[in-house]
């Protein structure tokens, strides 16, 4: 491994909490505090976010009246078609993400990092889930207009709350206990850089457990897209079913990755609060799972024939899985550089957002006859991807926070 194989050895017999007797630090109960006040919002947050990007995708459809598509020929599908409305475009991407890790640099103790974070990221899940259908029913019963004015509300309430209840950090919260300020504080305070005036590109850019980061988030984003924007294709085309037919068989891959990225938070911090592993060993194991897991099903799928249920039932596993990679290689950038995360996150993100616009012009290539043969090929792909990904991770991750994120001054060359 590359530096920080001692300080590895050193966490697993000694954790963050107990290292030394000026280190050690009272816990600041959870309930009601500023933390998960604060993880509580940005869960809110995202829903907002989530559900802004699906309801516009279902109000369109309202929106432009789009009467003819009932009347779509779905002749050239290999198995018998039934109807099948316009299916959502993803359109999300933006500094929602790095913001939030910048913010967590200042107000997650290191080992409760997965609770706090997987907490804020089923709010984008849950966005998911409950403004699909949601939207659908409103377009419904009132109009697609009233789609805007209710989440539009929602927002608002949202903003309110967060003007108010969150704050930078702990030190300028004004309601915070000293309690929990000490605690959150004194956890951090040997992995903040003293200097954030001067960022250390070079390190960062040459930093091997930022680019096993990279790899490990291109790859498990190729899959992510590949089953949001190409499975419902597949089952367009091949099957004559779509998945958007059923809001609820929409909502089931979101619903599990919801839940199993929240579990994962939990048992991940368990683990390295019990002294049972390292940091390191705990990401990569998340990872692998969250991974290879997908990896596995999205194949599955080509083998499923006419059966959708099926179909279905790969697809929510796959995505359910998905969501251990929460605790895994997705929340990693605050364990090397916490200082930095958010610039780290937006480094990782712009090469992750390459498989949202490469993935579908590769499958279409591929499947210009759309045999399921052809298919097979696409999910294989996508497989081997996050299957490479899992291991460049594995080999070159790291847990601990690296040299060049506590350095108080950068050299010229930075």
């Amino acid at each position: 491994m590359p530096y920080g194989s001692d300080t590895e050895r050193d966490e697993q017999e000694t954790p963050l909490l107990h290292r030394g007797h000026e280190d050690k630090v009272q816990r600041a109960p959870a309930c009601c505090s500023s933390r998960y006040t604060l993880a509580l919002l940005s869960s809110y947050g995202f829903f907002v976010v989530y559900s802004l990007r699906v309801n516009l995708s279902v109000a369109m459809v309202d929106m432009l009246n789009s009467t003819h598509q009932s009347s779509i020929n779905h002749s050239g599908s290999v198995c018998p078609a039934s109807t099948n409305p316009p299916r959502p475009r993803p359109n999300h991407k933006g500094v929602t993400f790095p913001a939030m890790y910048t913010m967590w640099a200042s107000w997650a103790p290191p080992l409760e990092r997965s609770r706090l974070l997987t907490i804020s990221y089923i709010g984008a899940q849950l966005g998911t889930v409950i403004a699909l259908p949601v939207s659908g029913l409103i377009c419904f019963y009132l109009d697609w207009t009233y789609v805007f004015y209710i989440f539009g509300v929602v927002g608002l309430v949202w903003f309110v709350l967060w003007a108010f209840l969150v704050f930078d950090s702990p030190n300028t919260h004004p309601r915070i206990s000293e309690q929990e300020r000490l605690y959150i504080t004194n956890s951090l305070k040997n992995e903040l850089s003293t200097s954030t005036r001067c960022i250390p590109w070079r390190a960062i850019v040459t930093s091997i457990p930022l680019w096993a980061i990279v790899v490990a988030h291109f790859s498990y984003n190729w899959t992510f897209y590949t089953l949001l924007t190409l499975l419902p294709t597949y089952m367009n085309n091949i099957l004559g079913f779509s998945i958007q037919q059923n809001g609820m068989l929409s909502a089931l891959p979101y619903m599990g990755c919801a839940v199993f990225a929240f579990l994962s938070g939990q048992v991940a911090d368990y683990l390295r609060e019990t002294r049972h592993y390292p940091t390191v060993t705990v990401r990569k194991a998340f990872t692998i799972v969250g991974m290879v897991g997908p990896a596995v099903f999205l194949v599955a799928v080509g083998y499923t024939g006419c059966n959708y249920i099926l179909a279905v039932a790969f697809l929510t596993v796959s995505s359910t899985l998905g969501g251990v990679s929460a605790s895994g290689f997705n929340i990693n950038h605050l364990d090397i550089a916490p200082s930095y995360a958010g610039i780290l996150l937006g480094i990782t993100n712009t090469f992750a957002t390459i498989p949202g616009m490469v993935g579908p012009v590769i499958a279409r290539d591929l499947t210009a006859q759309n045999t399921i043969e052809q298919w097979q090929v696409v999910f294989y792909i996508a497989a081997a991807i996050n299957l490479f990904g899992a291991l460049f991770y594995s080999l070159f991750g790291q847990g601990t926070v690296q040299p060049w994120a506590v350095q108080a001054s950068c050299s010229h060359g930075d």
